[in-house]
């Protein structure tokens, strides 16, 4: 490598393709609380899966149940590390023309909605949801890989972003 090559400020870096637009872009992050949601759900799982390991390894003494039982607890431990840093990992964003969404920690996606192409928006909250006053705003669009959902939102930030983005996907697609 030569000396005389230019050194570049890190500022004027190439972004990362998830995050394109660093400056203009105003990230919202969802409600922490979906990490306690998340972590009932593999709760749940997890104990009716240590139940019947712990009735099979009662019931035969074999050691295998056992093992099966340790790497069971394991899991569980790994996954409450991941549920929490995959909830932090959520955002999304509104633009003029298009929704931005982005998640994940291994794999991270961003998906850009155009409000022209969605054909409706979502609402829902299941039991457990219901319980932390969350809800999930999923939107709709001809293509069927399309997977943009927001989820961990409160009930009334649910509404707003469900009745922006109905009416700016009504306004977009009038042009059309």
């Amino acid at each position: 490598m030569s000396d005389d090559a230019p050194e570049v400020p890190p500022s004027a870096a190439p972004a990362s393709p998830l995050e394109p637009w660093p400056d203009t872009v105003r990230w919202r992050s969802i409600s922490t609380d979906l990490i306690w949601v998340e972590l009932l759900r593999l709760a749940a799982g997890v104990a009716v899966v240590a139940a019947v390991l712990g009735v099979g390894w009662a019931l035969t003494g074999s050691w295998p149940f056992g093992l099966a039982l340790g790497a069971v607890v394991l899991f569980a431990l790994w996954r409450v590390v991941t549920i929490v840093r995959a909830v932090r990992a959520w955002g999304y964003a509104e633009r003029e023309d298009d929704l931005l969404v982005r998640h994940g920690l291994l794999v991270r996606r961003l998906s850009i909605v155009p409000y022209s192409r969605m054909q409706f928006v979502d609402v829902s909250a299941g039991p457990l949801e219901r319980a932390f006053d969350l809800a999930t705003v999923q939107l709709h669009t001809a293509a069927a890989a399309s997977d943009a959902r927001v989820p961990g939102l409160r009930p009334a930030e649910a509404s707003r972003l469900r009745d922006r983005l109905t009416t700016l996907g009504e306004d977009r697609a009038e042009g059309l």
